[in-house]
């Protein structure tokens, strides 16, 4: 019996390990598998209502780490993962996504000398002021599998020298958990329609009071069309309300979500804008236009084949495209390959026939 270690430290690993989890439980397979929560992530509740809605099992190991700078944060989770790892001894150590747990995790681990798997490997934006780069790159580095979500992360992994042999293309995690969402959600719509959603919260964007101001004097101007709907982020909020933004009553402000209440939200919405991540992908398989307040994307296909457009510090651009989906001339995009919610079952089936 195979046993793999998968651990998860902030919201969006949540999604993209769910699938994978809910996969290896089947009585088919023969793993052994615990979960770890670092605790990067240190909102319990909203943590619990993510577990609870994706179907997460409560983790075998929590670390409470907690929030931190960048250095003592991954310097946390080294300290307590090596003694996780040394109690329970797994085949593999699988981690997810780019945040500092996957950074943390993978050095420990390969230091160890364990086999360390990268799920959503490959992804590159190719600006190195993101700290998320940074973990991709060092994790896709020391990891002995790479599980990659779409086709760039192949070229980008062979460019940088990885053996082709340890790359595997299986698909998108995360559109699994949207798909299977979905379909829990089916014939559930909430009492909004001709709405945008927004979300908001990298350093970049709302750190600066003139910058954060100036995105919101454009979409102060999109919302006198439509209403749009604004989960605010922590770190947004603070900003928000220490640097004195102005900002428009037709964009309502609201609580951070769970999982199934932000996919309500959104889905049936006629944009969103955004500087996240994954919701370039999802909104990409649903078919919503999708507006991205960054300089550069990791997710590449998203603009390439999907719904997707690039805004950087255009913002009459964005303006105008909100016109092009209001009158609806925006670009349709279509699903790219294998984002089918297959991936984890793509990704087991490696596992199980994997020659240590």
């Amino acid at each position: 019996m195979k046993k793999i270690l998968i651990v998860a430290g902030a919201r969006p690993n949540f999604i993209k390990i769910s699938p994978i989890i809910r996969e290896l439980k089947k009585d088919k397979y023969n793993f052994d598998c615990k979960l770890v929560h670092t605790g990067q992530h240190y909102d319990y509740e909203m943590s619990k209502i993510f577990f609870e809605e994706l179907e997460i099992p409560q983790p075998d190991y929590f670390l409470n780490v907690g929030s931190d700078t960048h250095a003592k944060q991954t310097a946390k989770i080294m300290i307590e993962i090596e003694n996780v790892i040394n109690d329970y001894g797994p085949d593999y150590v699988l981690v997810v996504g780019d945040v500092n747990s996957t950074l943390a995790v993978s050095i420990t681990s390969k230091k160890m000398f364990y086999r360390v798997i990268h799920v959503e490997a490959g992804l590159r934006s190719f600006d190195m002021k993101m700290p998320e780069e940074i973990n991709r790159i060092i994790t896709d580095r020391v990891s002995d599998l790479l599980f990659v979500s779409e086709k760039s992360g192949i070229k980008n992994l062979i460019n940088e020298g990885i053996d082709e042999e340890k790359i595997y293309f299986v698909g998108n995690v995360m559109i699994d958990t949207l798909l299977y969402q979905l379909k829990k959600l089916k014939n559930d719509k909430i009492n909004i329609k001709n709405h945008g959603v927004l979300t908001l919260h990298r350093p970049s964007n709302v750190d600066n009071r003139d910058k954060l101001q100036e995105i919101f004097n454009v979409l102060n101007s999109i919302s006198d069309k439509m209403e749009i709907y604004f989960p605010v982020h922590p770190r947004t909020k603070k900003r928000i309300k220490e640097f004195g933004i102005n900002i428009s009553n037709n964009i309502k402000l609201m609580e951070p979500l769970g999982y199934n209440d932000f996919l309500r939200l959104w889905k049936d919405s006629k944009f969103v804008i955004t500087d996240s991540g994954g919701i370039q992908e999802e909104t990409t398989v649903l078919g919503v236009p999708c507006f991205t307040l960054r300089d550069s994307t990791e997710r590449p296909v998203t603009i390439e084949f999907g719904t997707n457009t690039l805004i950087s510090n255009n913002y009459e651009k964005l303006n105008n495209l909100i016109d092009d989906v209001l009158n609806n001339r925006y670009k349709k995009g279509k699903v790219p390959e294998y984002w089918d919610g297959n991936a984890s079952k793509r990704i087991i089936e490696v596992l199980r026939n994997e020659n240590m």
